[in-house]
């Protein structure tokens, strides 16, 4: 069995894990709207396992080897930061409960954010 393309897939399966496995890949793009940040926090599991073998088949007195290795990985939502004007609230989005309370808040957030329609904006500019 090779020794080196164990190696070279290892290699390859932990630089591409490093790639992916990031700081923003945990914690999300920070989203701004009007004065209120909302920043996702998420949850990363993964797990890799590989293996290799040889033999020789007794009736053609052949050898052979191989090897292998996989990965796998799951991503979910864990939470949700909310910074409004200096204050962090933090809104767990697991549970069907937890996601309901955070759908409630969000008109709430909405209504504290000063964001004006286009024809408030044009009203404006044409009275100065």
């Amino acid at each position: 069995m090779e020794r080196s393309s164990i190696g070279q897939n290892m290699e390859t399966l932990f630089t591409q894990l490093e790639k992916f496995l990031k700081t923003e890949t945990v914690v999300g793009e920070p989203m701004t709207i009007g004065e209120v940040t909302i920043v996702p926090l998420i949850t990363v599991s993964f797990g890799c396992g590989m293996g290799g073998g040889s033999g020789k088949d007794p009736e053609k007195s052949e050898e052979g080897s191989g090897s292998g290795l996989g990965a796998g990985a799951k991503i979910s939502p864990d939470s949700v930061l909310v910074i409004n004007k200096g204050e962090v609230t933090m809104m767990p989005v697991k549970g069907k409960a937890n996601l309901e309370k955070l759908m409630e808040k969000v008109p709430d957030i909405l209504s504290q954010i000063n964001i004006k329609s286009e024809k408030e904006s044009k009203a404006e500019s044409e009275s100065e």
